[in-house]
């Protein structure tokens, strides 16, 4: 990504090595994206429908949350705007003053891409405004962006790296040196090495702060299985005892895993837990994944940008992982060293990093936070664990007002911090009054008038996997 991207964008100004080994797999889990990818692929110049067949993908309009605030519980965080907002407040006020004068239905009835997820709809052009995501093969997208970024005049070194090199005045790395003892020399190096951090940690010891007892799962099982049926257009995230199992849909396959915390869950338990939530067979035997959830402290220190899971992890219960890869790579094309490396522009990509990293952790462990589950000590320890003081006043804020917001060079927007709080049971006690402004009979028509625009433009929509096989299915050999 990191290749495709700086060559993309800035080829005739660098000289791009990229190294990597066949040996070694992609790591992680991310399968699953956001709407941020569509911009990057954008930026890459990427024809959607190629891209879609060359990675298996298919398309996402949110995530299914089950037994999040209780067993049972089902609730959609959908990529879409809910209702229509104006200055004074968000839609959520109106929706809120009808159901105390008892109308308005659900608040999904007001967001198209909720709705059209619920009926497995999709479509992209012809009028289909959805606002969505892509799920994918992480290593199809890999092989991918690696073809493109070669043809563009990347060099690409299969290898091992035995040795780092560094300046011995100023402790800059200088270069790497490859098993076959090759040297590989550069200004600048970028760390995709994953959670060993070969060169950010490793070498240059940046430092790592753990987040793990606000976000304790620390542990995944990751595999693959055959498709049962029409590809959803949603990620399943679905809550166990001591944390949650995804299920993505590709066009080929199935990804599943189960993310759990290894103080409340054995290793075999988990297995078999996995295991017994299975749909279809087996593709590959389950990948066990161990990490620790936080962030290095210097993503970029010295000579050295750390991408990835080599510049932290916070877990992939949203699909942040690809969006921080793609918005790190993409801080870095604007904040590019061309005349050496100056600590004001490391110290203002690092802040910024932090910024964004934090924001989305409050926003994960939101999640966790709000559950009323008391089935398990997992979950007793989530409902009443402390919190940064961040994410408090957030929900405190909701709580006694229904005020949401999103904060300067926040990701997520105030649809997103509404879904989840109000999907996870946080009732507010008080919400805006701009709602009495307008009479019932006007309320009661202007809600239903939005409603019903939604539901009859996704009865219009194509089913979810028929829009697929014609806009980017394999052809049958």
């Amino acid at each position: 990504m990191a290749a495709a991207a700086l060559v993309k964008q800035l080829g005739p100004l660098l000289d791009i090595n990229l190294i990597e080994s066949d040996e070694i797999g992609t790591v992680g889990v991310g399968e699953s994206t956001i709407p941020t990818a569509r911009t990057f692929n954008a930026l890459l110049g990427i024809d959607e429908p190629a891209f879609m067949r060359a990675t298996q993908a298919t398309f996402k309009l949110g995530i299914s949350f089950e037994n999040w605030g209780e067993i049972g519980d089902r609730y959609i965080h959908a990529f879409g705007q809910v209702g229509k907002s104006n200055w004074m407040g968000g839609f959520h006020h109106f929706w809120l003053q009808a159901k105390a004068a008892g109308f308005g239905g659900e608040l999904g009835d007001y967001c198209f891409e909720l709705k059209a997820a619920l009926a497995d709809k999709f479509s992209v052009g012809e009028g289909a405004e959805l606002n969505y995501a892509y799920h994918l093969d992480a290593t199809l997208y890999g092989r991918f962006l690696r073809q493109m970024s070669e043809g563009l005049g990347v060099k690409r070194i299969e290898g091992k790296i035995a040795n780092v090199q560094q300046n011995a005045e100023t402790g800059f790395i200088q270069a790497l040196v490859m098993e076959n003892g090759d040297r590989v020399e550069g200004d600048l190096f970028i760390d995709c090495t994953g959670f060993r951090g070969l060169l950010i940690e490793q070498t240059l010891k940046a430092g790592y702060e753990d987040w793990g007892h606000w976000l304790p799962t620390n542990s995944a099982l990751a595999v693959q299985t055959k498709s049962t049926g029409p590809a959803v257009p949603y990620t399943r995230a679905i809550a166990h005892e001591a944390g949650w199992r995804w299920k993505i849909p590709l066009q080929h396959r199935v990804g599943n895993g189960l993310v759990y915390c290894s103080d409340y869950m054995s290793d075999d338990k988990a297995h078999e837990t996995l295991l017994g939530a299975l749909e279809g067979d087996r593709l590959i035997e389950p990948r066990l994944i161990r990490y620790v959830t936080g962030r290095r402290r210097k993503t970029w220190h010295k000579n050295c940008v750390a991408l990835g899971l080599a510049s932290g992890f916070v877990e992939p219960l949203e699909s942040t992982s690809i969006h921080l890869i793609m918005i790190g790579v993409t801080r870095l094309m604007q904040l590019f060293p061309f005349n050496g490396v100056s600590e004001a522009v490391v110290d203002r990509y690092n802040q910024q990093a932090v910024d964004e990293l934090e924001k989305i952790r409050d926003f994960i462990i939101l999640h966790y936070k709000l559950t009323e589950r008391t089935d398990s000590p997992f979950w007793d320890h989530c409902r009443t664990m402390a919190i940064p003081d961040s994410l408090a006043h957030r929900i405190e804020l909701f709580r006694q007002s229904a005020q949401a917001f999103q904060a300067p060079g926040e990701l997520f927007q105030v649809d997103s911090w509404l879904q989840v709080m109000l999907g996870q049971r946080l009732q507010p006690t008080a919400y805006h009054q701009m709602g009495r402004l307008m009479p019932p009979k006007q309320l009661r028509g202007a809600l239903a008038n939005l409603s019903g625009d939604i539901a009859r433009a996704v009865g219009g929509l194509p089913g979810h996997q028929a829009f697929l096989d014609r806009y980017c299915g394999i052809p049958a050999s």
